[in-house]
């Protein structure tokens, strides 16, 4: 097989004769594939050129096989005009990073939904920008029959894709420029990498060929990428193809950003992508019934609910709000905790990043002392660690391998006067007048000085010509004589060293302060012993009140918002087995007040003592039913959306919307878009063609307005006993945010702000990178009579602007008197979007492009 191998990388290629034919397969669709082939091992080209075959048959490219194609993609072309001639279509996915074309192909608008849509005379494209990715495709015309090579070049990363006909679902990649992102050419450099010229290809004059051109640039580099083409001749250079041999696939001028149907898919667009799935996320247990309030109502004693760190009716300061939102403790561990992001951002730690990035986290270990060690050399590494001289000033000392003619040092003294000179910078000169301390804390080992020019050279030569017995020097005189001085020794090493350490719970050291500065720490965590207790206790009064009919199969979720003058309130979701029933689902608010707490009435009424049966024996805080605090699961949820000439998002988000009804099947939830005379698409068509339960369209005219729209939206909302959700168009959520808004917004008590991910440039929810948003509070759900109670949005003040006007409207929610849940939620993304021609219709070029 060696020798079969080694044959077949030197034999010389022999190309087709005339009027034969490349051979090809066709599976049972109708679509032709090349066989795949073995590619000749070359040691000199980088790894990526070997596990990239320039023939990748279907079957490499879906390993389910060519029988298992997607059912979208494109065998039929539209009808082809003679004027499409000279141009080809362009598709631009702007402010999206990373190099490489797999990059382009998590973005969650590829490939139907670009930016920007345009049309381009020839296939070298250098728009002289930064973060984006473009997909280039038509029809290239020959200008003769026979056998063509064709070759990209580009920066960063370029896919070169031809079909075998005009059927974009046989298109097969041919040439490639990289596959990481960190390859690249200069403009014209066709032959850098053997990836990027194609194998002869026969064309035929009377024929056109589908072709796409997908490039990736990054925030690098001078930004390229062309095509070129020559017959396989030899001696001939590739020329980039012209408008000559060019057409469009079709004509998109007249089509908004929404009509998508013409988009052509090929396997050039489908490689590696799947669709996003839901996540698995934390919550009750699916298809289990709630246990009914009526049964819980006596379980524990009625007790009133007014916690001190309410500030109602207290004056604040503008944006003074965000200091007054306190956060809860969570219940298993919901790994909230952004670990992948504190390569960089380690403001989870209570050190600071000055402190870290010098000294570590050495501070939290103790190193185990060695036997033998003595106390000097421990004194004198604690002080070269406090970064001062042990023995002040001192002489300068001679340039000698020996001890001093005429004298003997002491046994011993050779160790300490190496530790003295280690701890000095070496002396190039006998001028010095005296030694510099060392700034490290390294072991005393650690720290040696530098070689003498030419110094070891002299020695070595003249190492045979000392007296005979000069080679035996004892161990004792070269202990006394100390290192040689200005030789080179290498860093001792202890890879014996050990060390002590006791547990730490860095969770332990953070508050319930909304804190503003760290975006990558998680929620706070409940402690298992109290969430354990809180649990238990209930459990005992709940048998207690219904004869044992219940047994606890796990604790789904705790949660605790603290207050140390009166007593904490928690959120008990636990997973019941009904005796001769089936399992119920228990999600209920419960407190526990602090012994001989007075808790005054929530309408202001005088403060009156808790009740007897609410003080346990031992004086341990009891659990009682806090009123008018229970949520309710069959309220109505009202997302509210304003929009303007954001097609590609929309479009996603109504999506997304109709999954999340489909998922879970709980149709108590409306979508309120209201839309300020979008251009590029139809919303109202949109909106009634989507599978969701309920909708609602309004139509504002003139400029957008956040606040505006929002408002806009709530007042179209008749029942003030429904939840409002103030929305995001750019948002992707997990399938319990329903649950989740519900049980966290309680008519005249609770309102909600879920801290959503922000995912960076070049992620997605496959991939998440980004951070928390700790500062905004854009998306917040409100009981529509709350919402009314405190004024609603401020449209005078934000009338052209939006920006500030979520933090407005906390300020006054919670002068208002309610609180503010403040939670992460995993799986809940905020994407990332390019902000050019944010509601804009037509750039300065006249191409459709559409806001994202």
């Amino acid at each position: 097989m060696a020798l079969e191998r080694a044959w077949a990388r030197d034999r010389p290629h022999v190309p087709p004769a005339d009027g034969e034919k490349l051979t090809s397969v066709t599976d049972g669709r109708g679509v032709h594939a090349v066989p795949s082939t073995q590619r000749a091992e070359d040691s000199s080209e980088s790894r990526e050129e070997e596990q990239a075959p320039e023939g990748r048959d279907l079957d490499m490219l879906f390993p389910g096989g060519a029988g298992r194609l997607p059912l979208n993609f494109t065998h039929q072309t539209p009808p082809w005009r003679e004027e499409y001639k000279g141009q080809v279509n362009l598709h631009v996915f702007e402010d999206w990073c990373g190099g490489a074309v797999g990059h382009l192909r998590r973005n969650l608008h590829f490939p139907l939904f670009p930016h920007t849509r345009t049309t381009v005379k020839k296939l070298a494209v250098s728009p002289k920008w930064k973060n984006y990715g473009l997909r280039i495709f038509g029809f290239i015309h020959p200008a003769r029959d026979g056998d063509v090579q064709f070759s990209v070049a580009s920066d960063d990363n370029s896919e070169f894709w031809l079909s075998l006909d005009e059927s974009p679902a046989a298109a097969q990649l041919v040439a490639f420029v990289g596959k990481t992102g960190s390859e690249w050419t200069a403009p014209g450099e066709f032959t850098k990498f053997s990836s990027q010229v194609s194998k002869p290809r026969r064309l035929m004059a009377s024929r056109r060929y589908y072709f796409e051109l997908l490039h990736k640039q990054d925030d690098r580099g001078s930004d390229h990428v062309e095509v070129g083409w020559r017959a396989f001749l030899p001696g001939l250079k590739f020329e980039v193809i012209s408008s000559a041999h060019l057409s469009l696939y079709t004509d998109e001028s007249a089509l908004k950003m929404d009509h998508v149907a013409h988009v052509p898919q090929s396997p050039a667009s489908h490689v590696g992508g799947v669709r996003i799935p839901f996540s698995s996320v934390r919550g009750g247990p699916r298809g289990a019934p709630r246990m009914e309030s009526s049964s819980l109502e006596n379980v524990l004693e009625p007790c009133a609910y007014a916690p001190t760190y309410v500030v109602k009716d207290f004056p604040i300061a503008r944006y003074q709000g965000l200091q007054f939102v306190y956060l809860s403790f969570v219940y298993p561990n919901d790994y909230t905790r952004l670990t992948h992001m504190e390569t960089d951002n380690k403001c989870f730690y209570r050190e600071s990043p000055l402190y870290l990035e010098r000294f570590g986290f050495y501070k939290y270990m103790k190193m185990d002392k060695e036997e033998g060690d003595e106390d000097e050399e421990d004194e004198v590494q604690r002080r070269a660690f406090l970064f001062l001289n042990p023995d002040g000033p001192a002489a300068p000392r001679p340039h000698s391998r020996g001890p001093q003619p005429g004298r003997r040092p002491p046994k011993g003294a050779g160790r300490a006067r190496r530790a003295r000179w280690d701890l000095r910078r070496p002396q190039w000169t006998q001028n010095f007048s005296e030694a510099r301390p060392v700034t490290s804390f390294l072991s005393l080992s650690q720290v040696s000085g530098p070689q003498l020019p030419g110094e070891g050279e002299e020695e070595e030569e003249g190492e045979d010509d000392g007296a005979p017995g000069d080679e035996a020097v004892s161990e004792d005189s070269e202990e006394a004589a100390g290192p040689a001085l200005g030789r080179w020794r290498e860093d001792a090493i202890d890879w014996q060293r050990t060390f002590s350490v006791g547990a730490v719970d860095f969770e332990l050291l953070r508050s319930d302060w909304n804190d503003l500065r760290c975006n990558v720490s998680g929620n706070l965590q409940l402690p298992e012993a109290e969430a354990v207790d809180v649990t238990a206790q209930y459990m005992e009064r709940l048998n207690a009140r219904h004869g044992g009919r219940f047994a606890l199969l796990r604790i789904v979720n705790v949660e605790k918002r603290r207050d140390s003058a009166r007593g904490s309130r928690f959120l008990l979701e636990l997973e019941l087995q009904e005796r001769g029933g089936g399992r119920l689902r228990l999600s209920e608010y419960v407190f526990l007040r602090l012994p001989g707490a007075r808790v005054g009435d929530a309408d202001g009424e005088s403060p009156e003592p808790a009740p007897a049966a609410s003080v346990r024996p031992d004086g341990r805080p009891e659990l009682c039913r806090p009123l008018r605090l229970a949520w309710r699961q069959d309220v109505m949820v009202h997302f509210i959306v304003p929009v303007k000439n954001q097609a590609r998002w929309v479009a996603q988000f109504l999506a997304d919307m109709a999954a999340l009804h489909a998922r879970t099947g709980d149709s108590r939830f409306s979508v309120v878009l209201v839309d300020f005379e979008s251009e590029d698409m139809d919303v109202e068509r949109a909106l009634r063609a989507a599978r969701l339960p309920r909708y609602q369209y309004l139509r504002r005219t003139g400029n957008f307005e956040r606040s505006a729209g929002l408002q806009a939206g709530v007042d179209a909302v008749e029942d003030a006993s429904s939840i409002v959700f103030l929305c995001d168009l750019h948002i992707h959520f997990p399938p319990n945010i329903l649950d989740g808004i519900r049980k966290h917004c309680v008519e005249g008590r609770l309102a909600f702000a879920p801290v959503v991910m922000r995912l960076s440039c070049g992620s997605s929810p496959r991939d998440p990178h980004g951070y928390w948003e700790v500062n905004g509070f854009g998306l917040f759900g409100i009981y529509k009579s709350d919402f009314d109670r405190v004024g609603g949005m401020n449209t005078e003040e934000f009338r052209d602007q939006w920006g500030g006007e979520d933090w407005e409207l906390l300020d006054r929610v919670l002068q208002a008197g309610l609180e503010v849940e403040r939670l992460r939620l995993r799986n809940f993304y905020h994407h990332y979007h390019s902000k050019r021609g944010m509601w804009s219709v037509r750039s300065r070029k006249g191409s459709r492009t559409g806001a994202s």
